[in-house]
């Protein structure tokens, strides 16, 4: 067997530098464990962030990859795809969308949304109108248009120029947003919960507020929900919480549990703006995701997932907020189901390091934001594990 160090500088002379790893080789997974190489073993509160809700290799997801990868891996969207239908049928009969457009992941989802919102304005109200206005601390991927869309100027560097048509306001700041609509503004986009940007959740009136000025003025109100849709936040949507429903959403992260996908779903009135030849993806929606995609789905519906997000997220951050009372160095916990966030006033990354020594996955975001995004199949057991060794770790900085 090739040892750990070994691996380690082969990955680092043949794959690109662009993440900054952590010294362990993952080999496997089941459920809400996974282990390295040398076999030690590790609770994850990082689940792929956020793809692996059902943990790993959920026996159904398991079960229906290995089906199709001996039927059908892929053939051209030129002809009718029988999962990719049977997925899409899913999506519409639970949720506000008619149609779905499939591709691999959530940057082209907000690609694929981003030309939308543009091709409808274009049908409806002709050239010049194809501004976006988007939130400070959002994160929309990595892609041109999609980092575009990103308002922090740390992932902007280097990559000018970028597309234009973006404007900028504070989340969580419908008045913002009003005094940023102009003429030439087309949608809104926002997630509904951030979750790269620090776990945000916005006030109940926020999104509602956002849909009315997108009534008055005219534009799409764009939901990316790659991170916190599909039972993350204890409803199969976030964007449930409060009532409202947007005309484009995006998924990807959790939908085919661990199988590479992403999703854009729309109204059947703005999804009509989409005509043969304006949009593809070569493997968006092939057999094998979408199979994958359809077992995930069921599965998350017949194991009530959303709803164990609801009731053991609350158990989470109710047990996150005690331990904020015993260690100043906490300022905030903020969440809601199974996304939550612990702000430190100091940077998280020795913790993480710490926690991951003591067997424990967490993630760190805006540097100062420890992030916990465990499987929704978590029970209160696998909480109280993780607030004990968080617990150790900060009495102990």
């Amino acid at each position: 067997m090739t040892k750990t160090a070994d691996l380690m500088a082969m990955g680092d002379r043949c794959v690109f530098n662009t993440y900054g790893r952590f010294p362990i080789v993952l080999v496997r997974g089941e459920g809400f464990r996974v282990w390295d190489n040398e076999g030690r073993e590790y609770y994850d509160f990082v689940s792929g962030l956020a793809v692996n809700s059902l943990g790993h290799c959920h026996p159904k997801v398991v079960a229906a990859i290995q089906r199709q990868a001996a039927t059908l891996i892929h053939v051209s969207n030129l002809y009718y795809i029988q999962p990719q239908i049977e997925l899409a049928r899913m999506l519409a009969e639970h949720s506000f969308a008619d149609r779905s457009f499939f591709c691999n992941s959530g940057a082209e989802a907000v690609e694929a949304a981003i030309k939308l919102a543009r091709k409808y304005s274009h049908a409806k109200c002709g050239q010049g109108r194809y501004g976006i206005i988007t939130m400070h601390r959002s994160f929309h991927g990595r892609t041109m248009g999609a980092v575009t869309a990103t308002a922090q100027e740390k992932f902007h560097k280097g990559f000018d120029p970028l597309l234009p048509g973006f404007t900028y306001v504070p989340f969580n700041d419908c008045d913002a947003v009003r005094a940023a609509v102009s003429d030439e503004t087309c949608a809104i986009l926002v997630e509904p919960i951030q979750g790269e940007g620090g776990v945000n959740v916005p006030d109940d009136a926020y999104l509602g507020a956002l849909r009315d000025v997108c009534r008055e003025r005219n534009l799409l109100l764009i939901f990316d929900e790659v991170q916190v849709g599909l039972g993350r936040t204890g409803r199969l949507f976030a964007h449930e919480h409060y009532g409202v429903t947007p005309d484009i959403m995006t998924l990807a992260k959790s939908l085919a549990g661990g199988t590479a996908i992403g999703a854009m779903l729309a109204t059947e009135e703005v999804a009509s703006a989409f005509t043969p030849g304006t949009h593809a993806s070569t493997f968006g929606g092939n057999p094998l995701a979408c199979a994958a995609g359809v077992a995930a789905f069921t599965a998350l519906l017949e194991e009530k997932l959303a709803e164990n997000a609801a009731e053991v997220g609350g158990y989470l951050l109710s047990e996150l907020k005690s331990l904020q009372k015993r260690h100043e160095c906490i300022r905030e916990v903020r969440g809601k189901g199974l996304i939550a966030g612990i702000e430190l006033d100091r940077p998280g990354a020795d913790v993480v390091k710490e926690c991951m020594a003591r067997g424990f996955l967490i993630n760190c975001t805006m540097d100062t934001v420890l992030r916990l995004l465990p499987p929704l199949t978590i029970t209160t057991r696998e909480v109280d594990l993780v607030v004990n060794v968080l617990d150790e770790v900060l009495a102990a900085m």
